[in-house]
């Protein structure tokens, strides 16, 4: 007999990160956090990262107690320079400027909080080589795909992906925001079957 799952929350009012997680077809609801995302003095990208995923899933695994609860932070890392979220066409513009032609590293951290309070912890990167892009080009890309959501503006899943020249990662899912084979193992490690049998 299957036991059956404790309650999970995903921490997180990213679409994207939702449509990822039903991938694994195991019933979820989802629950933003309410926390400060300021990257702290002296903090690198990576470090941010990894904070925020914690912060993320601790905030609401306070609101559902024994549930197992799901955070999760991307960052994408330009020489040390953290490019977070454009949230307009200008900045998008700006930063996709910025990147033509040089290596992002794209940091994606997991926070897994299982019902007894264990923090379990996981981070995926990813590095993305740009092409060499003209300011036309770039324009373009932005007016087509809007993308002002997300870390960096390039939505490698849609027409972002003609914008790079080669991808690196340890998780095909991680550049779109949550790494699934990094999660999966976090998730059975902390009592949430993802397959019956599976092993973490």
């Amino acid at each position: 007999m299957i036991k059956k799952n404790p309650e999970l929350v995903l921490a997180s009012s990213s679409r994207y990160r939702r449509e990822l997680l039903e991938r694994l077809g195991i019933p979820f609801t989802a629950e933003a956090s309410d926390i400060d995302e300021t990257s702290r003095e002296g903090e690198t990208p990576v470090e941010a990262c990894q904070r925020l995923a914690v912060e993320k899933a601790k905030w609401v695994a306070a609101k559902h107690p024994g549930a197992c609860v799901i955070g999760s932070d991307q960052v994408a890392d330009l020489d040390g320079v953290r490019l977070g979220k454009p949230h307009t066409r200008e900045r998008s513009i700006e930063q996709l400027l910025a990147m033509q032609g040089h290596t992002i590293v794209f940091s994606t951290a997991l926070a897994v909080i299982a019902p007894d309070g264990t923090v379990r912890e996981k981070l995926s990167q990813t590095r993305v080589k740009m092409r060499p892009l003209t300011r036309e080009t770039i324009e373009a890309y932005v007016d087509r795909e809007e993308p002002y959501d997300c870390a960096g503006s390039a939505k490698i899943e849609k027409l972002g992906i003609a914008l790079m020249e080669t991808v690196e990662s340890d998780d095909p899912t991680s550049l779109i925001g949550l790494p699934l084979m990094a999660l999966t193992t976090l998730l059975t490690q902390s009592g949430v079957t993802v397959l019956p049998g599976l092993k973490a």
